[in-house]
């Protein structure tokens, strides 16, 4: 971008010293130029600001800030484009000065002209060759005046004309010096018909708008033809001046027309905007898919040019503001989500805490339970951030699968001993009563086993081997209890 600027600033400066080379009075003939460059500089320095500006709200918000007051940032290319601009303006207002008071003093000469022509058109008696001359001298004189101020251009142009014209009729002068007259104009002006005609092949259509201008300027200035041809040579100036005219008409049209189509793009992503309804928004996720859209829409904005002159600021502060309370709330979001994800942090810590100060316990049942407790617990406890997540699943699932994978060798290796033993002596009694509390406590072992496999969710290979070793049990269990129920029906039909 800096070398864009750069560019537009040596292009200003170069117009500036083609100016002072020409002459002060030729600055305002690059008005449109400059006019040009600086809409160019300026859409560079506001896409400038507002990335910076963007890049600011983005850094506030990862670090759960919102960004206060901002200041736009200059730089030594935006100095030194400023001064260009103030010296073009002061050497322009200097000129403007200079130009008014000289079409103050062109008026002025070109009154007390058609003053002296007034005289000669109206006198009642009038020395014919002597105003015959005194008359191309005043045509010649107004010639050599600069411009009038553009309101007195028409009116003083009429009087002109019509006391021109009046003493050419008053004096009848002499049919073949009038005729010459006539002549000459007719060459001049069949001239400048073939400079406009030319025109059309320009393909700077300002350029050929202001050289036919410069034409029109001569036209006027020159004067009458023959009566009889003064129509059609006056049609064939104004039928090449409209072939320029409408290419003019048209290059602005096309202009006009851009820029309303720019308005359109820039109210569809206006729109799109407003479609992203943040207030329902609970995760960090939804606020990244939504911020992702709105980048690709800021990106797609700065690639339209500008809008027509009476919408474009409008139309630019309603993209701002919508943009701005956007990353406003998710800013705000961001920072009250930091609080809860400590809070959630220190919950997750003080469980793994507690699991670490359980998992060498040899209380198989009470500790079993409590852990269980724990994971019920950290399943309702909150997110943490994503640089914690897998650690602390990873360490808190260990702490609980070290316990586990105690407690299942030594109740595997108990029990088998106890049940086997209790079996043999409640088969050698047709002790029924026995049969049956065995038979329902391994049915509690089987539910207990079926509920704690449920919070073995690790991902581990540790953890998927005690949930393969659990099912096993669970098997295995349902096995013996079957075994005790054929045992029971047999007591029972003995009876």
């Amino acid at each position: 971008m800096d070398n864009e600027k750069q560019a537009l600033i040596n292009e200003l400066k170069s117009l500036l010293e083609q100016v002072a080379q020409s002459g002060s009075e030729k600055i305002v003939d690059v008005k449109d130029q400059v006019d040009e460059i600086k809409g160019r500089f300026f859409r560079l320095y506001h896409e400038k600001q507002a990335a910076l500006r963007q890049a600011a709200e983005e850094a506030a918000a990862r670090a759960g800030e919102v960004l206060g007051e901002w200041t736009p940032e200059t730089d030594e290319e935006d100095g030194i484009f400023q001064a260009l601009m103030n010296e073009y303006k002061t050497k322009r207002a200097e000129v403007s000065k200079k130009l008014d008071e000289e079409m103050a003093q062109n008026l002025l000469r070109k009154q007390n002209i058609i003053e002296q022509m007034k005289a000669m058109a109206e006198a009642e008696t009038a020395d014919v060759m002597g105003n015959l001359q005194k008359m191309r001298d005043l045509q010649a004189e107004w010639k050599t005046i600069g411009a009038v101020p553009p309101t007195k251009v028409q009116e003083i142009w009429k009087q002109y004309q019509q006391y021109q014209e009046q003493f050419y009729d008053l004096v009848k002068i002499n049919i073949e010096l009038r005729d010459l007259d006539f002549k000459k104009n007719l060459e001049l002006k069949t001239l400048l018909c073939e400079a406009a005609e030319k025109l059309k092949d320009n393909a700077n259509i300002v350029e050929a708008s202001r050289a036919l201008q410069q034409l029109h300027d001569e036209w006027a200035e020159t004067g009458p033809v023959a009566r009889e041809l003064r129509e059609e040579i006056w049609n064939r100036f104004k039928e090449a001046s409209s072939v320029i005219n409408k290419k003019h008409q048209a290059y602005f049209d096309g202009l006009h027309a851009k820029e309303n189509e720019n308005l359109a793009q820039k109210q569809a992503i206006i729109e799109e905007l407003k479609k992203i309804d943040f207030s329902s928004f609970k995760t960090g996720g939804q606020w990244d898919k939504a911020a992702d859209k709105i980048q690709q829409l800021q990106n797609q904005w700065r690639t339209i040019g500008f809008a027509p002159k009476k919408h474009n600021q409008a139309i630019y502060d309603e993209y701002r503001h919508l943009c701005e309370s956007f990353f406003k709330a998710k800013a705000s979001f961001y920072h009250g989500l930091r609080d809860v994800l400590g809070e959630n942090l220190a919950k997750k810590r003080a469980l793994i805490e507690r699991a670490e100060a359980l998992q060498n316990s040899e209380d198989w049942q009470q500790t079993a339970q409590a852990l269980i407790e724990l994971q019920k617990e950290w399943k309702t406890t909150g997110a943490v951030a994503r640089k914690y997540s897998d650690e602390l699943w990873k360490k808190f699932t260990d702490t609980c699968d070290a316990f586990f994978n105690r407690k299942r060798e030594a109740v595997k290796e108990a029990k088998s001993n106890s049940r086997n033993a209790r079996v043999e002596r409640a088969m050698a009694g047709g002790d029924r009563a026995r049969l049956v509390r065995m038979y329902e406590n391994i049915s509690q072992d089987i539910k207990t086993a079926e509920n704690n496999i449920l919070f073995f969710t690790g991902k581990s290979k540790a953890a998927n081997k005690l949930v393969t070793d659990m099912q096993q049990k669970i098997e295995a269990l349902k096995k013996q209890q079957q075994e005790l129920e054929d045992k029971i029906n047999a007591i029972d039909a003995a009876q």
